[in-house]
């Protein structure tokens, strides 16, 4: 039987490598998108509302881990084309749309900073791509990460404020829940994107261009790496510790925390390369490799974990009711 389903998986993986030049790079692949979700839940603080600590919870938070990359395929075209974009951000170039800001600002650096505003940063790459005419700065190239996770995470932290009131006022909470939880499976996916480092470069399926380390230029390491090599090798009980062993946050600036995530992140591309010239992500793949996959799975579910809780204590904010336009 062991037989049979090595066998199996090499055949699997195998096809799937194959045919990643043609199809859709999805982060984590389903085991890794589950696994991040389900591991987010499992470490929240205890004073969130008691229907996250549920079985039923978990089970339906992991089952939308991977639901965008769902959303991919070529029979609709024009939902795959849109939110593809969501998925990655490659930050050699979303960095040259950067706007001057207040230095007292958070996450304004040197007096620049990414636009918090997605259609501002879509205005500051048509005027980047003006002064940058070889290179692809169109929205679609240079992906919109950061802003759809910032879009999803403002979206859970409304429904938890109708929760809040819902609740306060002894009314039913369970069209809410629902809509939490899909808010949080939705958000999952985007988040493990961003611990995935080949989700934050141009290097994201081969090296291009000056390549002095000798780095893999076939378009295999992304499939190779998060979801070949994840499903033979790795398991939440692998991760599970890790995530355990932090304690959860309560961000204040959601936005500047994020960005920090994805620029450490980012920081790892070339470990990335550098473990699969030595072999770390073939088969059984090396110690190191090992280690390496796991904190990143593990980062993923801790920023889960701490936007959630984030967006929990900020859905308690005053607010300014919306009225109309003005």
């Amino acid at each position: 039987m062991i037989r049979t389903l090595s066998v199996a998986r090499t055949f699997v993986a195998s096809a799937l490598i194959a045919t990643v030049a043609t199809q859709p790079l999805w982060a984590w692949g389903r085991d890794g998108h589950m696994m991040i979700n389900r591991l987010a839940m499992q470490y929240l603080p205890a004073d969130l509302p008691g229907f996250l600590h549920t079985t039923a919870a978990f089970d339906t938070v992991q089952y939308l881990g991977p639901e965008p990359d769902r959303w991919r395929g070529k029979t609709e075209d024009e939902l795959s084309q849109t939110q593809a974009a969501d998925h990655f951000i490659d930050l050699e170039y979303a960095d040259l749309a950067e706007v001057p800001c207040a230095s007292t600002l958070p996450g304004c650096v040197d007096g620049k900073a990414l636009p918090r505003k997605r259609y501002d940063f879509i205005r500051a790459l048509a005027v980047a791509q003006a002064a940058h005419p070889s290179l692809p700065l169109q929205p679609d190239k240079v992906g919109m990460q950061p802003w759809q996770v910032e879009e999803v995470w403002q979206r859970l932290k409304v429904d938890f404020r109708e929760y809040r009131a819902l609740f306060a006022a002894h009314q039913d909470t369970a069209p809410v829940q629902t809509a939490i939880l899909f808010d949080i499976g939705w958000l999952g996916h985007y988040v493990a994107d961003g611990s995935q480092p080949l989700h934050t470069t141009i290097q994201y399926n081969g090296w291009t261009g000056a390549n002095p380390h000798n780095y893999t230029t076939d378009h295999t390491i992304h499939a190779q790496f998060e979801s070949v090599y994840v499903t033979a090798n790795i398991k939440p009980s692998d991760v599970a510790p890790l995530v355990a062993a932090s304690h959860p946050e309560a961000i204040t600036d959601e936005w500047t925390s994020y960005l920090g995530y994805l620029h450490h992140t980012n920081t790892l591309v070339d470990d990335t390369y550098k473990l699969e010239k030595s072999g770390g992500f073939s088969g059984a793949g090396t110690p190191e490799a090992k280690a390496f996959t796991e904190e990143r799975l593990a980062a993923g579910a801790i920023e889960l974990r701490n936007l959630i809780n984030s967006a929990w204590i900020h859905s308690g904010d005053p607010v300014d009711e919306y009225h109309g336009p003005q």
